[in-house]
């Protein structure tokens, strides 16, 4: 520990002691903003950890995928959205998609605020793992992921495909603007929205909808959790996570 100087003098027949006082030390605070600075900052397990992408007052809780310890380099991903076994509901308005909802212990959308705020500091790459109701798994990857302010509708980009098999429906949402029931700002001239019974960046309408309804297996015509280029519009996947981190 530092401290302050210390010394004793006479003054006037008096014996005077200035006692030892602690000098003040600052130690740096650790506020990660997303799982990759979790990984780096020695959190090396999978889990629900506290991230800070809007600075120390505000605090979110989210999932991340630290991949196995062998294989480092498929890990440190910050799960953004997650569905897995119908607990959440989906169908919700805008404000809820903007704020976040659901748990990061289980099903849960991060926020769209959230998502933007980590986009805006990071250059990210997206990963979307989904699986169906018979143990078939597939994902897709893209380089660069980002969404914007809600000014400009929290709007979608991303571009460098890669397929691991599920082939790459999401493009027809590049571009997009997010909608909800309450707030349509796609691109058709009903409220997909409302007529998909989800929440996403809907263009005309949808061929994904990982936020429809849970319906295990089963899906009228694209109100389920789809993919179509895997799926097709009567198919409601199981699982599906969307996933980002720094880019490598």
């Amino acid at each position: 520990m530092n401290f302050r100087s210390c010394f004793i003098y006479y003054r006037k027949g008096f014996v005077v002691l200035l006692l030892l006082i602690p000098a003040t030390v600052c130690s740096p605070v650790f506020l990660p903003v997303d799982c990759n600075d979790l990984y780096n900052g020695g959190f090396g397990h999978s889990g629900v950890y506290s991230i800070y992408p809007a600075g120390p007052l505000s605090p979110v809780q989210v999932y991340c995928d630290m991949g196995c310890e062998d294989e480092p380099d498929v890990g440190k991903w910050t799960v953004i959205q997650r569905r897995k076994d119908g607990t959440i509901n989906f169908y919700r308005g805008w404000d809820q998609y903007k704020t976040g909802f659901g748990q990061a212990s289980g099903e849960y959308w991060l926020g769209l605020e959230t998502i933007h705020l980590l986009t805006l500091r990071k250059a990210y790459e997206l990963r979307i793992d989904m699986e169906d109701f018979e143990g078939a798994k597939a994902f897709v990857h893209y380089a660069s992921f980002s969404v914007g302010p809600e000014q400009e509708g929290y709007k979608l980009s991303f571009s460098g495909f890669k397929d691991g098999g599920a082939g790459n429906a999401l493009s027809e949402h590049n571009g997009q603007k997010f909608s909800t029931f309450d707030k349509d700002q796609d691109t058709h001239s009903s409220n997909c929205a409302k007529t998909y019974l989800g929440g996403w960046w809907y263009g005309e309408c949808h061929s994904v909808n990982a936020n429809g309804l849970y319906l295990w297996g089963s899906s009228t015509q694209g109100i389920g959790i789809n993919w179509v280029s895997w799926k097709g519009y009567q198919y409601s996947l199981k699982a599906i996570a969307m996933k980002i981190r720094p880019k490598q």
